[in-house]
C-alpha cells in the first residue's frame, strides 16, 4: 500500500526511472547500428569509384604507343600481343634505333626502351626504288654507293626482307638484265620477287629498270666485268678490270660500273677467272667494296678465286654460287640443276644458283619455284645467304 500511495503523490508527467541494465542494452544496439551503416557507406563509396572497378577494361595494361628516335623502313618487332598494341611505322629505314614506349595516358618518362637493329628487316618495299641520299656519294660518272655517316651499308638498307626461318633456303641470281629491253621487262615481270636480279653495266636504261625491279620486290646487284684468262679474245665488255692495269685505273673502271644505278646490295663478277686469282688486282678491288658497304657475289665459276679470304679480311659480305643453272639452254637440263640446288639446300641449309636472263631460263625458274615452295623450300634474296664478317 505504501508503494501505491507514493505513486498517487508523484507529480503528473513523471515516470518511473528505467532500470540501469535497460540503458546499457540500448547503447549497444546504437553502436552496432552505426558500425553497420559505416561499413555500408564505405562499400558504396568504393563501388562508385571510377578506377579501377567502374571501368574494368582499364584494369589491363595500357595500350603502348611506339615512337622511334630514328626513321626505320619497316614495322618494328612486336612489343606486345597484336591486339594490345598500336605501332607507328615510319617510312624510311634508319640506323640502330632506341624506341620509346609510352602508355595511352602519355606517361613521361617512357616506361620501356627497346633497342633493335633495322638491318635485320631490310628496306620497306613500298619505297625500295627510292635511293637513300645518305648512301650516295656524288662522282663525275654518277652516284656511287657509300656507307652512311651513321655506319649503315647499302648491303643492309637495300636488302629484301625474308622470313628469317632456318629451313631449306635457295637463292637464285639471274644476271644480264638491261642488255635486252624486252628480255629485261619479261624477267622483272615473270620472275618471283624473291629472285635476285643482276644488272650488266653496259646495258641501257638501267635506272628505269632498277626502279621497276625494286618496285616488284626484287633485290638487285651490279655485275662488274673482270678479266678472264683468254682476254682480250674473250672480252667481258667496256671498262673491264684487268691485272695489267694499275689499282687507280681499276678503281676508276669499278666506279664507272657502280655509278650506273643505285639501290643494290653488292656486286657480282662477270667472268674474271684471271683477275680473281691475282692478289695484286683483287686486294684493292675488295677493299673498295668493304669501304662502300657492298657485298661480293662470286658466281662460282673459278675454283682459284681469292674472293672468300679477301672478303673476310676486308669485312665484305660474301656469297659463292653453287652452280650455273643454265649453262645448257635446255629445260630438262635447267630443271635438273634446280633440283640439285634443292637437294643441296636440304642437306646444308642453303644453296645458290646463278643464271642469265634468257627467256627459257626465266620461264623454267619461275615454274620450278612455284613447285619448290609447295615442297617447303624458301626462295630467299642473295643477301639472306651471305657470310657477313661484320655480324660474326
Amino acid at each position: 500500500m505504501a508503494d501505491i500511495g507514493k505513486d498517487i503523490e508523484r507529480p503528473l508527467g513523471q515516470t518511473v526511472r528505467a532500470p540501469r541494465t535497460a540503458g546499457k542494452i540500448s547503447a549497444g544496439v546504437i553502436v552496432a547500428t552505426l558500425v553497420v551503416l559505416a561499413v555500408v557507406g564505405v562499400s558504396a563509396a568504393i563501388a562508385l569509384r571510377e578506377k579501377p572497378f567502374r571501368k574494368p577494361q582499364e584494369v589491363a595494361v595500357s595500350t603502348p604507343k611506339v615512337t622511334a628516335a630514328a626513321e626505320p623502313a619497316a614495322s618494328p618487332p612486336a612489343l606486345a600481343p597484336a591486339a594490345a598494341q598500336k605501332v607507328e611505322t615510319p617510312a624510311k629505314m634508319g640506323g640502330p634505333q632506341i624506341i620509346h614506349v609510352q602508355t595511352e595516358e602519355g606517361d613521361s618518362p617512357p616506361k620501356t626502351i627497346v633497342i633493335r637493329d633495322p638491318s635485320t628487316l631490310g628496306q620497306n618495299l613500298k619505297v625500295a626504288h627510292i635511293p637513300d641520299k645518305a648512301l650516295i656519294e656524288a662522282s663525275d660518272t654518277g652516284p656511287l654507293p657509300i656507307r652512311s655517316a651513321d655506319g649503315r651499308r647499302p648491303f643492309d638498307v637495300y636488302a629484301r626482307p625474308w622470313s628469317g626461318a632456318r629451313g631449306a633456303r635457295v637463292a637464285i641470281v639471274i644476271g644480264g638484265l638491261a642488255v635486252s629491253q624486252t628480255g629485261t621487262q619479261a624477267a622483272i615481270a615473270k620472275l618471283p620477287p624473291e629472285v635476285t636480279l643482276a644488272f650488266a653495266p653496259q646495258g641501257n636504261s638501267i635506272g628505269r629498270w632498277m626502279q621497276a625491279a625494286r618496285q616488284g620486290g626484287h633485290e638487285i646487284v651490279m655485275q662488274v666485268p673482270l678479266e678472264p684468262f683468254d682476254y682480250p679474245n674473250v672480252n667481258p665488255g667496256r671498262n673491264t678490270l684487268t691485272v695489267a692495269a694499275s689499282a687507280e685505273e681499276n678503281l676508276k673502271s669499278l666506279h664507272w660500273a657502280l655509278s650506273r644505278t643505285t639501290n643494290y646490295t653488292g656486286v657480282m663478277n662477270y667472268m674474271g677467272a684471271r683477275f680473281s686469282a691475282d692478289t695484286a688486282a683483287m686486294e684493292p678491288f675488295m677493299a673498295e667494296l668493304g669501304k662502300r658497304g657492298l657485298a661480293y657475289v662470286d658466281d662460282g665459276s673459278s675454283a682459284r678465286s681469292l674472293a672468300p679470304d679477301l672478303a673476310l679480311k676486308d669485312g665484305v659480305p660474301f656469297v659463292a654460287g653453287d652452280t650455273a643453272i643454265d649453262a645448257v639452254q635446255d629445260r630438262g637440263a635447267i630443271l635438273k640443276k634446280l633440283d640439285g640446288l634443292e637437294a643441296t639446300a636440304r642437306a646444308k641449309g642453303t644453296a645458290v644458283g646463278i643464271g642469265s636472263a634468257f627467256d627459257l631460263t626465266v620461264d623454267t625458274v619461275s615454274s620450278w619455284i612455284a613447285e619448290a615452295k609447295k615442297r617447303g623450300i624458301e626462295i630467299v634474296p642473295i643477301s639472306a645467304v651471305a657470310i657477313d664478317p661484320q655480324k660474326g
